[in-house]
């Protein structure tokens, strides 16, 4: 039982003084400069700073797909510096998921085989690779584009594809390098609410965005500056089924805020105020008169 308690209390990522350094002699930059950060199981970061001020190089690191300089990188309590290549890979490919700007899908396979890719390398046969790739588009529905080419999709069709390639592993960690980069408000929205999702469903999610009102899904905002954590921002997010709120997929048009006045105000209306009042019976009277004099005329 304490066994548990402590593995429950083990971060999903720390770092620890951790310095990236580019460059030789006069030219040597340090892109990360003694960074600090603990990273909960099942929180939602969002990275925002400057261009140049070490996000990409951060999430790099984060997703094994670089080294640190020096400090420390613990993943799930343990030291990454002492794995070897193939437990990095083993650990890319199990246990983090990565959601690339450009999306990174290969213009050769379609759909369906770029979602069943990385299942390849976890020895995964053919057949059953593309049974759990189709699938997890289901999920996303996307079935329908399963045997279209890269080219033939929109930005947000092939960020969402990228997104369930990052996710058929079924991964704990999704880190996205500016999800919605190279997309519009509504795909960027569509994106969005996909993360959000799984964050919902238990993954811990660490975005790097440029985008400020993105940070409306997060739970934590960074800043960064000059390689430096400049500050640390946790969101304490309440929604209950009373107060949740549904956001329209035009979301970039006009918004209007709607008090608890307003909310009386347009109640609907009652039977009773909605029925109309009922002729009077000397008009109706009157009407048949008319109608009579008008039959006997012809």
């Amino acid at each position: 039982m304490k066994k548990d308690k402590t593995l429950a209390l083990v971060p999903a990522i720390q770092l620890k003084g951790l310095v990236k350094t580019f460059g030789f002699g006069d030219a040597e930059h340090n892109a990360l400069d003694g960074v600090n950060l603990r990273v909960e199981k099942g929180e939602f970061i969002a990275i925002m700073g400057p261009s140049g001020c070490g996000k990409t190089t951060l999430l790099n690191i984060l997703g094994l797909l670089d080294g640190c300089s020096d400090g420390e990188y613990l993943l799930d309590g343990k030291n990454v510096e002492h794995l070897s290549e193939r437990q990095q890979a083993k650990i890319r490919s199990g246990q983090i998921g990565i959601i690339f700007q450009s999306f990174n899908l290969i213009n050769r396979l379609n759909v369906l085989e770029n979602v069943a890719l990385p299942l390849t390398y976890k020895g995964v046969r053919r057949t059953k690779r593309l049974i759990e790739a189709s699938r997890v588009l289901q999920n996303f529905h996307l079935q329908e584009r399963e045997y279209y080419m890269p080219w033939q999709l929109s930005g947000g069709q092939m960020q969402r594809v990228a997104i369930v390639r990052a996710l058929v592993n079924k991964p704990s960690i999704i880190l996205a390098d500016e999800p919605t980069g190279n997309l519009d408000s509504h795909a960027s929205h569509v994106i969005m609410e996909e993360l959000s999702v799984l964050h919902k469903q238990g993954n811990t999610i660490i975005m790097v965005t440029h985008n400020p009102t993105l940070t409306s899904y997060a739970t934590r905002v960074i800043n960064m500056l000059d390689g430096k954590i400049a500050s640390d921002t946790k969101i304490k997010v309440v929604t209950t089924d009373d107060a949740a709120v549904k956001i329209p997929l035009n979301f970039h048009t006009t918004a209007q805020v709607v008090t608890e006045e307003d909310t009386i105000t347009v109640k609907p209306v009652s039977n009773k105020t909605k029925r109309k009042p009922s002729k009077t019976p000397a008009l109706k009277r009157t009407k048949k008169a008319k109608s009579a004099q008008k039959g006997g005329g012809k």
